[in-house]
C-alpha cells in the first residue's frame, strides 16, 4: 500500500465534454430515427458521466478515492474529467495564517504568563493531510498549543540577574521563536503539514501577577542604573584626583582627600539637585 502521495493528470475535461455533446446529438437523431427505447440508455449513461466532471483552482488539489483505495492526487489546476466513481476532497495548497488563542501557562519558574503564537503553514502531501489525520486544520490548532505550553515550560519570561546569561522568553525571541518552529514542524510533518513561519505574537504575565513583576522589573533597573552610576562616579573621582596630584593645584592630606571623595560621591550620585555650600575661609577651617 502506499502511503505517500502520488500525482496524476486525469483526462482533459474539454475533451471529454465534446465527446458527450456528440454523444447527445447523435443518440437524440438516432432515437427520432428509429423510436427505439434502448437509447434512453445511452442518455443515463451520458448522465452519470458527468458526474465525473471537476474543477481544479490554482494552489488547489483534489484528491481522489475508488471504493477506499487511493487512486491519486490532482495537483494541476484545470478542467478535468475522471470516473465518476471516484470520490474527490478537495485540499487547498495556498498558506494560511493561523492565529492561535491567548493562553495561561506557566514558565519555567513557575510564573502565569499569557503568550500566543502566528503560524503560516500549507499543506505540503495530500495522502498524510487527507488520511493520516482527522481533519488536518483541528489537528494543526491543537497541535500548536501543544507546542506553545511545551516551550512556555523551557524558557523563563525574564532574567532579572543581568550578569546571567540564561536565554529568555522575552530576550531572546531570534531563538526563541526557532525553537518554536522545530518544535511545531516535528508535530505537524505526520499531517503532511509544512511550517513557513512560526513566532510569538503575544507574551505577558498574567494579570495576577503582572503588578509585581513591574515594580520587580523596575526595581531591577534602579539598581542597575545605580550601579553603573556609582562605577562612574568613583573613575570620576579617582580621575580628578590624579589631575589634582599631578599637576600639583593643591595638596590633600588623607583627611581632605576622604572629605573631597565623599563630597563629590554625594554630588554624583544623588537623584536630586546639589545645593553647595561655600566655604568663605581656608580648606582648613
Amino acid at each position: 500500500m502506499n502511503n505517500n502521495e502520488v500525482n496524476i493528470k486525469p483526462t482533459n475535461g474539454y475533451t471529454v465534454l465534446t465527446t458527450l455533446i456528440v454523444l447527445i446529438l447523435i443518440t437524440i437523431i438516432a432515437l427520432l430515427a428509429t423510436k427505439n427505447a434502448l437509447f434512453i440508455i445511452t442518455f443515463l449513461i451520458i448522465i452519470f458521466a458527468v458526474k465525473g466532471f471537476f474543477i481544479v483552482n490554482p494552489n488547489g488539489s483534489k484528491v481522489l478515492v475508488l471504493f477506499g483505495a487511493y487512486k491519486g492526487t490532482v495537483r494541476e489546476n484545470g478542467f478535468f474529467w475522471a470516473n465518476p466513481f471516484y470520490t474527490r476532497q478537495r485540499i487547498s495548497l495556498r498558506a494560511r495564517n493561523f492565529d492561535s488563542e491567548r493562553v495561561k501557562v506557566n514558565d519555567k519558574l513557575g510564573n502565569p504568563i499569557l503568550i500566543n503564537v502566528i503560524l503560516v503553514w500549507k499543506v505540503e502531501d495530500t495522502y498524510k493531510a487527507a488520511f493520516d489525520v482527522d481533519k488536518y486544520e483541528e489537528f494543526v490548532r491543537v497541535q500548536t498549543d501543544a507546542a506553545v505550553r511545551k516551550l512556555a515550560g523551557s524558557y523563563p519570561y525574564d532574567n532579572f540577574d543581568a550578569d546571567e546569561g540564561e536565554l529568555t522568553l522575552r530576550s531572546g525571541m531570534d531563538e526563541v521563536n526557532q525553537a518554536l518552529e522545530e518544535e511545531i514542524t516535528e508535530r505537524l510533518i505526520i499531517a503532511g503539514i509544512k511550517v513557513l513561519e512560526a513566532r510569538i505574537g503575544y507574551l505577558a504575565y498574567a494579570p495576577e501577577i503582572a503588578s509585581s513583576m513591574l515594580k520587580r522589573q523596575q526595581a531591577v533597573a534602579i539598581v542597575a542604573a545605580r550601579k553603573k552610576i556609582v562605577e562612574g562616579a568613583v573613575g570620576m573621582v579617582e580621575d580628578a584626583l590624579q589631575q589634582l596630584s599631578d599637576d600639583n593645584i593643591v595638596d590633600f592630606d588623607e583627611d581632605k582627600k576622604a572629605s573631597m571623595v565623599s563630597n563629590l560621591m554625594v554630588v554624583l550620585c544623588g537623584d536630586k539637585e546639589v545645593t553647595p555650600v561655600i566655604n568663605t575661609g581656608s580648606l582648613h577651617q
